[in-house]
């Protein structure tokens, strides 16, 4: 891959997608206006500084010369301007664009041609769900038949699948195992894992599925959090809930508690100064007044006292009714509204979601796609998500999740799982740390935008699920850079894995006719799902043959995707050797010897006779190792042999 790829904007998301690119040894052009020429995650890596809308600063990238652009900023419409600008520049160049208006996602992809708008709250959304279900989460793709998973599991003592084969964990969960990360050993992936191989404490096995059948492989214990990083930040924390707590009063109270207690205290001023009384007896006297019926003392009063006092009668009248009938009406509505809700908490099994902004409404809907009860804890009455959540049937909390006991008003000691998805880190960590508080072992999903603070809390605070959204987000960048086709994208033990959906085209010999055993060996894919073409599920994957209009679902490396994407060939210097042949196998190897068309009617009735003897050369290893599967299924015996002298792709 000659062609650079360029990357505008190195915020948060910039530098993780950056890192992805590096390790798939993808070359990289960084536009930015603020990056330093020394920082260490540009080693090898181009820099032009400046605006990324700006013609001449595109052109300096080399724009006219790029196989991508990636658009990264935080600014929908510094995004939106650059994206129009390359494509002015460069009309046919693919570019991939950060979008945080949803609305706009689906039309600009439609306006303007090549150019792919993603969303990071829809990127991460599913993964912080199907992490809040099964407990780790490293990407997620849809299939005809639902939705696939792929997560790494740690292999702890207690497991249960300590001493079992490879091969008995993944039927027992009907799983892939797509790597095999020894803690001991060598790293095996996807087609060279070893299945005979047996789990041992420490490894790392990344396993792909569907959620249900992932869920009960990757229950874990977790351990309980530091004890001296429960009650950090106490007094800020007591402070923010207070401030919180006031800011969630109606205004028109705060008004009418200002105007009562302003009054009281003038009139009390008042007493005490003009009328020689003490603080004290000012203070009731003022009182007596405002809200009782109690004599006014007209014989101690003089002139301007007694009208200082039949004024200070009707305002405190006035301001005591007005105070009464608002601060009913708030507390009646504050209570209806909370016993309404509290009534349709569910007691356990449910998802506390706190927080209902882009990223936690999206949680809410993918847990209400895979039919979870879900309990939302908003501090904001009026949130914009909070009427189409209370349609889909959620109870919502109004309340500061921050506070313990609206985290047992949510039953979340109880609950499957508690989600903290607010717009503060600091907030999502102090709901960590509470729901810990009242559970040790409650699953607590934390949603953040650093990721060096996320990897800090899961190695030193033990928060396992401590996740960040540039971290969730950039595969996907990275992936759509790639093509239509590449659904997913992972990290796993330095090696980038992708899930790629092939579609057979009538026009290419490497897919039409060919078998997915040798497509999977000569390309290093792991085959995951194959649908016909009339979208029939074919189960047997590796023995069929790929037919047009077939899409194939592969985990491939990508330095092996790009060599299926540029139709690389392959070395045919295989061939297979057959070594026996009983009697009863011979007619099924006839006929396996004309299907493959390597000879003609004259030798297949010698050739069991004439042993070894080879059935086909010039083969690639896929093709051989096909071979040898057919021809050990009929019965006969055979190697591979490699040809002394390769024979020309």
């Amino acid at each position: 891959m000659d062609q650079p790829v360029i990357l505008c904007g190195l915020g948060r998301v910039g530098r993780r997608v950056l890192e992805y690119l590096r390790t798939a040894r993808v070359p990289v052009v960084v536009v930015d206006n603020r990056c330093l020429a020394d920082d260490a995650l540009l080693a090898g890596v181009r820099l032009v500084r400046g605006d990324c809308r700006q013609r001449e600063v595109l052109e300096e990238a080399g724009v006219a010369q790029a196989r991508g652009v990636l658009i990264l900023t935080s600014d929908d419409l510094v995004n939106i301007s650059t994206t129009l600008t390359v494509r002015h520049l460069h009309p046919d160049v693919r570019v991939v664009v950060r979008v945080f208006n949803q609305v706009l996602i689906p039309r600009l992809g439609k306006a303007v041609a090549n150019v792919f708008a993603l969303s990071t709250s829809a990127l991460t959304a599913p993964l912080l769900a199907l992490t809040a279900l099964t407990g780790d989460t490293l990407g997620t793709f849809a299939l005809d038949d639902g939705r696939r998973q792929v997560a790494d599991l740690v292999v702890s003592e207690k497991s249960a699948i300590v001493g079992q084969t490879i091969a008995e964990t993944a039927a027992r969960h009907r799983t892939l195992v797509l790597a095999h990360l020894q803690a001991g050993g060598k790293d095996r992936f996807l087609l060279d894992v070893d299945a005979a191989a047996r789990v041992a404490a420490g490894d790392h096995l990344i396993v792909c599925g569907e959620p249900r059948d992932l869920e009960p492989l990757l229950e874990q214990v977790e351990n309980e959090i530091l004890p001296h990083v429960r009650w950090a930040g106490w007094l800020r924390r007591t402070a923010r809930i207070a401030g919180r707590t006031l800011g969630e009063v109606d205004l028109a109270v705060k008004i009418c508690t200002g105007l009562l207690f302003g009054v009281v205290l003038v009139s009390t001023l008042v007493y005490y100064w003009g009328v020689n009384k003490s603080l004290p007896d000012a203070l009731y006297r003022t009182v007596s007044v405002m809200a009782t019926g109690a004599d006014m003392h007209e014989g101690e009063l003089h002139g301007w006292q007694k009208v200082f006092v039949s004024i200070l009668r009707i305002t405190g009248a006035a301001l005591i009714a007005s105070f009464t009938a608002i601060v009913t009406n708030f507390l009646l509505r504050a209570r209806l509204g909370g016993a309404l809700e509290i009534r349709r908490i569910p007691d356990s099994g449910h998802v506390v979601v706190c927080g209902l902004g882009n990223v936690g409404f999206r949680v809410v809907e993918e847990l209400l796609r895979a039919g979870e009860r879900v309990v939302v804890i908003e501090r904001a009455r009026d949130g914009r998500f909070m009427p189409t959540a209370r349609r889909l049937g959620v109870a919502i909390i109004v309340g500061d999740a921050a506070v313990l006991e609206v985290l047992r008003q949510a039953n979340a000691t109880t609950a499957r799982a508690v989600v903290a998805s607010t717009d503060s880190e600091l907030v999502n960590l102090e709901i960590a740390l509470l729901a810990r508080e009242l559970n040790p072992r409650q699953r607590v999903v934390l949603r953040l935008s650093d990721v060096h603070l996320a990897q800090t809390l899961r190695e030193a605070a033990n928060i396992r699920l401590a996740l960040s959204i540039p971290a969730l987000a950039a595969p996907a960048f990275v992936a759509a850079l790639f093509g239509d086709r590449v659904q997913s994208l992972f990290l796993v033990g330095g090696r980038q894995l992708a899930i790629v959906e092939l579609v057979v085209q009538p026009d290419d010999p490497y897919l039409a006719g060919q078998s997915v055993r040798t497509l999977a060996i000569d390309y290093g894919l792991m085959p995951v799902n194959l649908v016909a073409a009339d979208r029939s599920l074919r189960p047997e994957v590796l023995h069929d043959c790929l037919r047009v209009g077939d899409r194939l679902t592969v985990v491939v490396a990508l330095p092996d995707l790009e060599r299926l994407l540029r139709r690389e060939p392959v070395p045919a210097e295989w061939t297979v050797e057959v070594t026996a042949c009983p009697e009863a196998a011979q007619p099924a190897l006839a006929q396996l010897v004309r299907e493959r068309a390597r000879c003609g009617g004259g030798a297949d009735a010698r050739l069991p006779q004439d042993l070894p003897a080879c059935l086909g050369v010039q083969l690639t290893r896929g093709q051989a190792e096909d071979l040898l599967f057919h021809l050990r299924q009929r019965g006969a015996a055979g190697q591979l042999r490699r040809l002394e002298a390769p024979a020309p792709a």
